[in-house]
């Protein structure tokens, strides 16, 4: 990008002068001029990728009280995707869904057209798989656009360094941006973080982090009627090019939150996993993790994943301290639930049924029930620094979050330890061609001779995942 070009000024500034900024956006080669808001304080928003994520985020957007917004554009590449979200969020939010079908796009370019619609100082909400977060996010910044991308935010070492790049130059030109690791902005986990931080359970000297579910991430026989790259966008989670796979796009969550409460990073991993009852699936990814992220102070954060039906349940986070324990998230992202014990007995909570809990002499502390929802607070804080010009990006300490649970899955996948350098340095990039991606070309994974695609061996193939 070229340096003569201007920051982006305030969201202040620009609501003082509206109409002043001028654009277009293209259709069917129809020129369209950008959407103006009918009143000169409304935010407007476009929505890139429309799956439940995109369309739950949307709704968070669409939900703030600090002034008025709207959806005015959309964009996609699955039509059944962005139908049932158009559906249901103009069934549920109304006037505030502005989206006629010429300002519904559907190509692998469709988030320029979505994006073209707004003006400087909007926001685009990024619910792609994460393989085309890079991409999409630097045409946001070409444009001066706010933006919400959803975690996480790389799968490898080289689009982390990108990412990197593109958070400095995000900054330089004072867009706000956030990402979809909602739990730093649950009011519970930061009193919890707080309390931490002050000593209440003395020095951190393990973690524990639980997210053992009934399946997830398979792929069946591709359908006769879908491209190879549709088939595998649409089951994004069973691909490492598209999401980093399971361990990548369900587990960031909670090695950001106990990485956040040990106020540390994890500085190297080793782990285990396995492929057990796959079945016929044609996905990459293990049934089984678990991995020991090590700290540079040698402490630990022990992380056990599962998608196996029928196998037990567990959803949560712990911190050890050496004056008393903390449960971080009790049995999923909201509500947090968060409490401090007196030594190291914490039960353990298998289902909503157990709520509330019932008083415990070992509880030192714990956050009032109940709690507004965490999904809801990243975007009121995000709304609230675009209008009141407050620093807000979170863009490079979510590629840190997304590269170190990486360095988790590679160890797994390689049975490799793997260190914060080796990952960032990895060479493997798995989607290099990303940014030119069409809707009839070939997919950045092939299937194999033998019907199948490439899985991870560890102990065999060491230095990639695949």
């Amino acid at each position: 990008m070229a340096e003569k070009e201007p920051a982006v000024t305030s969201r202040r500034d620009l609501l003082a002068n509206t109409g002043k900024a001028v654009g277009i956006s293209a259709l069917a080669g129809v020129m369209l001029p950008h959407v103006h808001a009918a009143e000169n304080n409304t935010i407007q928003i476009a929505l890139v990728g429309c799956g439940g994520r995109g369309t739950g985020a949307a709704m968070n957007a669409l939900s703030v009280k600090n002034g008025p917004t709207k959806l005015v554009a959309m964009a996609d590449v699955v039509p059944a995707k962005m139908n049932s979200s158009y559906d249901r969020l103009k069934t549920q939010l109304g006037d505030q869904v502005d989206v006629p079908q010429e300002r519904r796009f559907l190509s692998y370019d469709a988030y320029k057209n979505a994006m073209d619609a707004l003006k400087p100082g909007d926001v685009v909400i990024l619910g792609t798989p994460p393989a085309f977060r890079w991409v999409q996010f630097k045409y946001a910044i070409d444009k001066g656009i706010h933006c919400f991308m959803e975690k996480p935010v790389t799968v490898d070492g080289p689009t982390t360094k990108r990412m990197f790049e593109l958070a400095d130059l995000s900054i330089q030109k004072n867009l706000k941006v956030g990402v979809g690791l909602m739990v730093r902005h649950c009011r519970a986990r930061q009193e919890l973080h707080r309390r931490i931080q002050d000593g209440e359970i003395g020095d951190i000297i393990a973690m524990r982090a639980y997210r053992m579910g009934q399946g997830g991430g398979t792929a069946g026989p591709r359908p006769s009627d879908e491209s190879e790259l549709t088939y595998q966008i649409k089951r994004f989670h069973a691909f490492l090019w598209a999401s980093g796979g399971v361990f990548s796009d369900y587990y960031i969550h909670q090695i950001d939150e106990c990485s956040w409460m040990k106020g540390a990073w994890p500085v190297e991993a080793h782990g285990v996993g396995g492929r057990h009852y796959r079945g016929d699936s044609l996905d990459q990814n293990f049934d089984t993790y678990s991995v020991q992220f090590v700290y540079p102070d040698g402490s630990r954060l022990y992380f056990d994943g599962r998608n196996m039906k029928g196998a037990r349940d567990e959803f949560a986070s712990y911190a050890h301290g050496s004056k008393g324990s903390a449960v971080i998230s009790t049995l999923s992202h909201t509500p947090g639930i968060t409490r401090i014990y007196h030594g190291q007995q914490m039960p353990w909570v298998a289902n909503r049924q157990q709520l509330p809990l019932p008083p415990d002499p070992n509880v030192a502390w714990a956050f009032p029930q109940p709690e507004v929802s965490p999904y809801q607070y990243e975007w009121d804080d995000l709304m609230e620094a675009i209008r009141e010009d407050k620093p807000f990006n979170e863009v490079r300490r979510g590629a840190i979050a997304s590269l170190v649970t990486s360095m988790g899955r590679m160890a797994a996948h390689t049975g490799q330890i793997i260190t914060y350098e080796q990952i960032l340095n990895c060479p493997h990039e798995f989607a290099p061609n990303a940014d030119k991606l069409t809707m009839d070309g070939p997919a950045p994974l092939k299937l194999g001779a033998d019907g199948k695609y490439p899985v991870p061996e560890p102990g065999i193939k060491i230095d990639r995942e695949y």
